[in-house]
């Protein structure tokens, strides 16, 4: 059953703040490989004009997609999710996500396609800080796969 194309525009309430901590900075910069010093070393930050350490672009989507959760786990939806997968995410930061920083995630969804029986969808989510600035904006497109025929 496709998704109804009315969701389109709808906008999620902000999640409760996230504190970006120092530790799950540089857990996250190991896991992904990255040793940019930066993340883990708050002088190297500091040498570049940071205040602490900050976060390697792809940390936002830790709390992007689980903010996501609001849009995927809404029953009016109708959104099957165990036959969701990931297909795309992007990024648009103003500046770059620190340890310290209390952030909240408003989710939008802007688009709704149906593609060979399969549900596309498209989640924005606005990154605002504790002072209602915005940070980054992460898109995220989903794919609901058509169940197959029996």
């Amino acid at each position: 059953m496709a998704l109804d194309q009315s969701f389109v525009g709808r906008t999620y309430p902000p999640t409760a703040p996230y504190e970006v901590g120092r530790e799950k900075i540089r857990e996250f910069a190991a896991a992904v490989g990255d040793e940019n010093p930066a993340y883990t070393d708050r002088e190297a930050a500091r040498a570049l004009g940071h205040s602490d350490v900050i976060a390697p672009p792809t940390f936002a989507f830790t709390i992007t997609f689980k903010a996501a959760e609001q849009v995927t786990q809404d029953p009016q939806l109708g959104l099957d999710y165990s036959r969701v997968v990931h297909r795309e995410q992007q990024f648009a930061y103003v500046r770059p996500l620190r340890a310290g920083d209390r952030l909240s995630v408003t989710s939008t969804i802007e688009a709704i396609k149906s593609l060979a029986g399969n549900d596309i969808l498209d989640v924005r989510g606005d990154v605002h800080d504790e002072s209602g600035e915005l940070v980054v904006t992460a898109w995220t497109k989903l794919v609901a796969r058509a169940a197959e025929e029996a």
